[in-house]
This record gives C-alpha cells, sequence and structure tokens, in this order.
C-alpha cells in the first residue's frame, strides 16, 4: 500500500502526467518507484532538513535542463520576473545568457545597461559570482545570484576566449527599462534603425520613430536595420517586424514533434515600413539570436535585404511557457523554427551576404614624400577649381552683408540642435556600419546610373 501511496506522490508531482502513457513501458512505473525510493531517503536521512518543495523543484528543473540549455523550471517568483522582462522593464545587469558546459554563457548584453557598458561581450563565459563558481549551479541559480536590489554591486569573473588571463569586472545593478527601438538619420538620405531586443513594444516603437524620422529625410535612399547584439525575445514582434519590410510570403514556419502542428506565419500585403525600391542592409554577428535570426533569415531569403556582419548565434528553437498553477512555469522547447526557404537556424545560425568582421578605424598617414600633381610647379590650373573658389568667395562676401534678423538666428540654432540630436558621433568608428551606409549609397549611384528597360 505504501508503494502505490508513493507512486500516487510522485506522478502527482511530475506534472500530473496520466497514468495511461506510463502503461505502455514496462519499467516506467519501476522507474517512478526508485524516484520515490530516492526522494523518501533524501528528506530523512540528508545531514540537514530540506525542505519537500525545494526537492521536487530542483528534480523537476533538472529532468528539463537535461533537455537542452533553454528549457528550465521557474518558480513563482521567476515566472513573474519572467513576464515583466517582456514588457521592456526589469531589474538587474542587462545580460542575456544560457548555459553551456557548466558555465553561464552570454549570449548578448542589451545597450545602454550595466553589463554593456562594463564591456562584456556575446560569447563570454562567467565562472564565479561574487567569487563563487559558477559550475554546479543552474542557470535559474546564477541569474538569481546576478539580481539585486538596485545600487548594489555584484562581481563577475569572465573567461575571454582572446584573454589569457580572467576578466574580473564589478558592475553597479540597475533598473532596467530598455527602448527595444532607437534611430536616426546617417545625413540625409539614409536612416539607421537599431532594434535591441523584441518586447511587447517593439513593432508600435519602429512604426512611430519611424514616421517621426522621415520628417528629416526628404530623400530616402536606404536602411540599416541593425540587429547585433539582439538576443531576441517575443516570436509575434519578430513576425511583425518582418512583416514592416515585406510584402508578402511566408516568414517562418514553426514544426513540432507531431508534423500537424507545424504553423507558417506570413506577411501581409500593402502594410510595409517603406517602398519595395528603397534596399535595406541588416547588420548582424554573433550575439544576434533568436527572434533576431528569424527576421534577418526572412529578410535574406525573399531578397529584400542585404545581410551584413558575421554569423549569428544559431538558436532557432521555440520555448513554450506553460503556467503550472501554484507553482510558477516550465519553460519547454516545442518546436524548431525555419526560414521561408526551410532552412534550420539552429546551430547553424544565419550566415550573411557580405562577411565583414567588426575592426577598428584608423586613418594611415601619407608619408610626406610622396608627391602629387597639385604640388608640381608650373602645373595646369584646374578651370573648374578656379570658378568654384570664385564662387565661394563670392557667397563668403555676400554673407557677410547680410543681416538676419534675431528670430532668424533663434531658429537657425534650433534647427542645427535638432539635426544634431539625432547624430551619433561613434557611428565613425563603427567598421560594419560605415561599411553598410558605403553598400547603400553605392546602390543609390548604380540605381541612378543604370539605363532604364
Amino acid at each position: 500500500m505504501r508503494r502505490f501511496a508513493k507512486l500516487s506522490l510522485v506522478a502527482g508531482l511530475l506534472l500530473a502526467l496520466p497514468l495511461a502513457a506510463y502503461a505502455a513501458k514496462d519499467d516506467t512505473l519501476q522507474l517512478l518507484d526508485l524516484f520515490g525510493e530516492v526522494f523518501d531517503r533524501v528528506r530523512t536521512d540528508y545531514v540537514e532538513p530540506v525542505k519537500d518543495s525545494d526537492l521536487i523543484e530542483a528534480a523537476i528543473n533538472g529532468m528539463l535542463t537535461s533537455l537542452d540549455p533553454h528549457s528550465g523550471y521557474m518558480n513563482e517568483k521567476a515566472f513573474q520576473e519572467m513576464q515583466v522582462q517582456t514588457k521592456g522593464e526589469f531589474g538587474g545587469l542587462g545580460i542575456e545568457v544560457t548555459m553551456d558546459n557548466g558555465l553561464v554563457k552570454v549570449v548578448s548584453p542589451i545597450d545602454d545597461t550595466p553589463a554593456a557598458k562594463a564591456g562584456i561581450k556575446p560569447g563570454d563565459y562567467i565562472s564565479y559570482i561574487n567569487d563563487d563558481a559558477v559550475m554546479g549551479l543552474t542557470l535559474s541559480d546564477a541569474v538569481d545570484k546576478m539580481r539585486g536590489p538596485v545600487g548594489s554591486k555584484v562581481k563577475l569573473t569572465i573567461l575571454r576566449e582572446d584573454e589569457n588571463e580572467p576578466i574580473e569586472l564589478t558592475l553597479t545593478r540597475a533598473e532596467i527599462k530598455i527602448k527595444s527601438v532607437k534611430m536616426h538619420a546617417e545625413g540625409d538620405d539614409i536612416a539607421y534603425i537599431r532594434i535591441t531586443s523584441f518586447t511587447e513594444q517593439t513593432t508600435d516603437l519602429l512604426h512611430s520613430e519611424f514616421d517621426r524620422l522621415k520628417k528629416s529625410l526628404p530623400r530616402l535612399r536606404g536602411i540599416v536595420l541593425d540587429l547585433r547584439n539582439n538576443p531576441g525575445g517575443l516570436l509575434d514582434q519578430a513576425v511583425s517586424v518582418s512583416d514592416a519590410f515585406l510584402t508578402g510570403g511566408e516568414i517562418v514556419s514553426t514544426r513540432e514533434r507531431d508534423p500537424s502542428k507545424t504553423k507558417r506565419y506570413s506577411a501581409h500585403s500593402g502594410d510595409e515600413l517603406v517602398p519595395e525600391d528603397v534596399p535595406v542592409v541588416v547588420l548582424v554577428n554573433n550575439g544576434s539570436a533568436s527572434a533576431s535570426e528569424i527576421v534577418a533569415g526572412a529578410l535574406q531569403d525573399h531578397k529584400r535585404a542585404i545581410i551584413l556582419g558575421t554569423k549569428t548565434f544559431g538558436k532557432g528553437s521555440v520555448q513554450t511557457v506553460i503556467p503550472l498553477t501554484g507553482h510558477g512555469a516550465i519553460r519547454l522547447t516545442t518546436a524548431r523554427y525555419y526560414t521561408p526557404s526551410g532552412r534550420s537556424i539552429q546551430a547553424l545560425g544565419i550566415t550573411p551576404d557580405i562577411v565583414v568582421e567588426q575592426a577598428k578605424i584608423e586613418p594611415i598617414k601619407n608619408s610626406d614624400k610622396i608627391r602629387t600633381e597639385a604640388e608640381l610647379r608650373h602645373r595646369l590650373a584646374n578651370l573648374q577649381e578656379l570658378k568654384a573658389r570664385e564662387k565661394k568667395k563670392a557667397e563668403a562676401a555676400k554673407k557677410e552683408d547680410d543681416d538676419k534678423t534675431d528670430e532668424e538666428k533663434s531658429a537657425s540654432n534650433r534647427n542645427g540642435k535638432l539635426d544634431n540630436a539625432d547624430s551619433n558621433p561613434a557611428d565613425a568608428q563603427d567598421f560594419q556600419l560605415q561599411r553598410a551606409l558605403d553598400l547603400l549609397r553605392a546602390i543609390s549611384i548604380y540605381s541612378k546610373a543604370a539605363p532604364d528597360k
């Protein structure tokens, strides 16, 4: 009798799976009996008292995390925090992580957060948190250790591939409020759109911010969509962002174990963000994961954008959050993503059309010994240059004679400040972005030069 009572308890705790499923395998009941025996032995003989709930939660989490790095159990507190995070506001360091070989691996730091400002990079491994080893912890345990009150500090020990010694960083926890879409004008012809994550607000922000930006772009020649270090987020937002650039066709499909449960998501016609003839370059790197890869893959397969940068992270699996009444929720991997052409993103990622490694831009100073035609004596004058100089002098003289009213000067100052507000001085040092801008402007020149057909 005790044995069957114990089995009923264990079966109920293990997510209440139907006993009919166990009857198909003779040894399943014996394995459940083994679990019940171990559970009883631990609760009665372990050196210190342990809560039954802690044991069961640890057992469930162990079962799920053994499946893949993205499945796991969330207690009520963790489940509530996850719900808050998808809304775009949460507390912590601003870092998207996964588990790899027993260590916490950084998928991507989030822009303008303590992690990003401290220089944490995609691919970094966190080996110690406050001098406590990460090895042996679950992902949720490690995340809990990195969270804490706003303003408090946490010490991380980082292992980086190109560094011989561990890197120790002390970060101050902050309230993370993510504005997932940022954009500005590059000159008067290109829109730069940066999506940092896919939250509930992303698509609405994309449309509202772009409507504002268009007013300062009298001649839109191209768009740079920056998805670098974007760890992903909500599937429906990845679909709607892709839809904003496409006029039709499949965006992504999700395929479960049961083929009849395959889902396909398609773009709608007539609601695209920009006309089809405006070229798009999408920037990606190894910190672009999940939802970012869905967008990049869809635009690449439909030939709507040129993908530029380095290979993406390769997270092509779908996690379904299943609430458990009174016991938090489980995050279970239930499907794989496939791009419109049928490619699986999983563990392969998106390979850019043009591979451009990030690099440091340094001007090369020409040798003083190298001479040009302009430095030769008795050289021929450039008649166009002489006319341009005369015109410039005339314009300068006219400008000195013009008396501007105070109101005109004020308006000029305000306009100057408005234009500068959308510029980013760091752009000049971003090698991948500069290549994207060069490419878009080259496409624009080529399109104008090409004869009509």
